[in-house]
């Protein structure tokens, strides 16, 4: 029996009462009567018989009664044994998140960071349930929950010890918000795995907490309730970095300059040096490679510079950055980008010097440049492609109506996978469109509207139109239209309307053939059908036709470790290839696959495509190079669960214990019973009172009084 009030136990001292009342000395009840004492000498009392209690039934009874009072008071309960959440034994899941980054190669990290994971691990219990990952861009296990389930208790945490000392940090970023992300849905997963109510669910965090940690993706995250996130940062040994990026040349640079690359140096908030040097290096060896340049950059700034090209020196691939005390950041590799050489193929009789023609704009729109460079390849509409042309052309603009031979030279192109931009300057190129499409009696009609007309319900979601979905950008309403081509699309099967005229017309329809597809463009761009040659939206919508078409892709020769390496479209291995890796080793990419995404570490990567050999510079991550410690809230900022405030344990229980016994006690209600048994008591000991008195007084009355 337990007491929710113990502290009226102590009205148990009532007890003494009766007792004390029962030892008090009484007058004798029988009298005597004695002549005069006057000649006697007064003696001091002696004690001729000691106290002693009388009615021990009486006595018992009231000791009964106030003891029985003082337990009422105390209010006991009978407690039933009810399992505690500690006492029902629910395990802590913990995820071990261990940063293997490009910042974690600073001198002494790595190590700080294993002896961290070692220290973590000596503070579990048998029953935890522990994973251990690391995480830069990608997050990798370690240590699962099956294997640390499945290892013997003692051998756990050498097990964690063993596996990290053959792990070494990367070239990766540092994708914290992924990481955490990825971390509490393996705490979600175990759980549904192990059939386990929630319980405590922790994240350990052993990371440098640089502030270059990308975090975006905890913004709209729903973190799951009861998950903490315990921080364990590492302090770098040297505070000094500075870095070196790689930035883009400016469009306004002068062609005719001296070669030059233009790199950022960045130097961390902390840093204590401000003196730096920049300049090229060999594939081999860490010293400068001809004049270097002096860079002055104060703590916390950065600044940009251009690295003149040496000249006459081969094989320089690499600017190095020399003055800070961590070089994990200070090499960036530089491969000028390809040209990109793309033929098309335009059907039509134009001269080329007429400007009244859709040839003259369609030459000076395509563009000329280091980058990019778009040869026009004129063709009268009897005249066929070339077998060079055949392999070479991925697009091809039809203006008038061609050849039944042409025309059927082009339809097997276009089932090939190729693109035709058909642009009638008038109906009689009907017959063409129906042999590029199979279709009979397809016919066009001429309409030249009123005033002009213009292009309405245009279909920004497509990829030829998603470049103008910009509000800024998506009003066509100035493009005039003075003679268009009338078509019905429902007489073509499978077309897709992906412009029409303010009249309910078709003005621009996608038509799949085959692999490939037909543009049927109702309206030329020439300032005779329109003013489209003439706006803004012109050179965009080419682009798009390129990109569209497969002619034109977007292959950067500069990117960041972990960025995959995209094959421009035709250029597919039709086998598969060697690579070459940075480190003079090789990897093999599949045949016809789209990009190479094994670029784990910086450098150049070589990449022989059959007639053509691409190489490509990947570089750190920029973000890497801010080293600076993140603020100490910056995680809680971004809604991520802190550490919970440490639980006294024992103090815990005895609440816990005392919530039980207060809702035990209210149910059982006992201090009734102890109030009805003292009352019962009472009456009784009132009888028996009663009875004595009388039984006394009655003995009193018949003994008299001796004369």
């Amino acid at each position: 029996m337990s007491f929710l009030a113990p502290l009226f136990m102590l009205g148990a001292l009532a007890i003494a009462a009766p007792v004390i009342y029962h030892l008090i000395r009484r007058t004798t009840r029988e009298r005597t009567v004695f002549s005069s004492l006057m000649f006697l000498l007064p003696t001091a009392p002696r004690l001729t018989h000691r106290s002693r209690l009388e009615h021990i039934l009486l006595l018992l009874l009231r000791c009964l009664a106030l003891g029985l009072l003082a337990l009422g008071f105390a209010r006991p309960f009978l407690r039933k044994t009810a399992p505690s959440a500690a006492a029902a034994g629910q395990s802590q899941r913990i995820v071990v998140l261990v940063d293997v980054s490009a910042s974690m190669r600073r001198a002494g990290l790595w190590a700080d960071a294993r002896e961290r994971v070692a220290a973590v691990l000596r503070k579990v219990t048998p029953g935890d349930q522990v994973a251990v990952f690391t995480f830069g861009r990608q997050v990798s296990p370690v240590v699962s929950f099956e294997e640390w389930r499945n290892a013997l208790p003692d051998e756990r945490p050498a097990l964690v010890a063993t596996r990290l000392a053959a792990t070494v940090p990367g070239w990766e970023g540092t994708h914290l918000g992924n990481a955490l992300i990825r971390a509490a849905e393996a705490l979600s997963d175990a759980d549904a795995e192990l059939k386990l109510a929630p319980g405590p669910r922790r994240i350990v965090l052993v990371s440098d907490l640089q502030a270059g940690s990308a975090f975006d993706s905890l913004q709209a995250y729903d973190w799951p309730k009861g998950l903490e996130i315990q921080v364990e940062p590492l302090k770098a040994r040297n505070p000094t970095n500075a870095g070196l990026q790689l930035v883009a040349d400016s469009p306004d640079a002068d062609a005719q300059a001296v070669p030059a690359v233009r790199v950022r140096v960045s130097n961390a908030a902390d840093s204590t040096r401000e003196q730096f040097r920049v300049g090229w290096a060999l594939a081999e060896g860490t010293e400068f490679s001809g004049p270097a340049v002096d860079a002055y950059v104060p703590p916390g700034q950065s600044r940009v510079m251009a690295v003149p090209v040496p000249a006459n020196t081969a094989g320089l691939q690499r600017i190095v950055l020399r003055g800070d005390d961590e070089d994990f950041d200070n090499t960036v590799y530089v491969m000028p980008p390809e040209k990109q050489q793309l033929n098309v193929a335009y059907f039509g009789g134009d001269a080329a010097d007429d400007t009244h023609q859709p040839l003259f704009f369609l030459e000076r729109a395509l563009p000329n440049n280091p980058h990019l460079s778009v040869k026009v390849n004129v063709h009268t509409p009897a005249a066929a492609l070339s077998p060079v042309e055949e392999r070479d052309t991925k697009l091809f603009f039809v203006t008038e109506a061609l050849s039944p031979g042409v025309a059927a030279q082009l339809r097997e192109q276009v089932l090939a996978g190729k693109t035709v931009v058909f642009t009638p300057k008038a109906a009689a190129a009907a017959p063409t469109l129906a042999q590029l499409l199979a279709i009979n009696d397809l016919g066009l009609e001429n309409v030249q509207p009123a005033n002009y007309a213009m292009l309405a319900e245009i279909d920004f979601q497509h990829p030829l139109f998603a470049p103008f979905a910009d509000p800024r950008y998506s009003d066509f309403t100035k493009i005039h239209v003075w003679n268009y081509r009338r078509v019905k699309a429902a007489a073509i099967p499978g077309a897709r309307v992906l412009a029409k005229f303010d009249s309910g017309d078709p003005a621009l329809l996608e038509i799949p053939v085959g692999k490939g597809r037909v543009l049927a463009l109702m309206a030329g761009w020439n300032p005779e059908d329109s003013q489209l040659a003439v706006s803004s939206k012109f050179v965009p919508l080419l682009y798009s036709m390129l990109e569209l078409g497969g002619g034109l892709s977007a292959q950067s020769t500069q990117i960041s470790v972990g960025d995959p390496i995209a094959i421009a479209a035709g250029t597919d291995p039709v086998a598969a290839v060697a690579v070459g890796l940075p480190d003079g080793t090789t990897a093999t990419l599949p045949a016809g696959a789209p990009a190479f995404a094994q670029t784990q570490q910086p450098g150049i990567y070589q990449l022989n495509l059959g007639s053509r050999t691409l190489r490509v510079a990947v570089n750190l991550d920029a973000a890497e190079s801010r080293t600076a410690p993140l603020p100490a809230d910056q995680l809680e900022r971004y809604g991520a669960p802190g550490p919970q405030p440490v639980v006294d344990t024992a103090r815990e229980a005895r609440r816990e214990a005392l919530m039980q016994g207060a809702e035990a006690e209210s149910r059982q209600k006992l201090w009734r019973w102890f109030i009805a048994a003292t009352m019962a008591v009472l009456l009784f000991e009132s009888a028996l009172a009663g009875w004595t008195a009388r039984r006394q007084a009655g003995s009193v009355t018949t003994g008299g009084i001796t004369p």
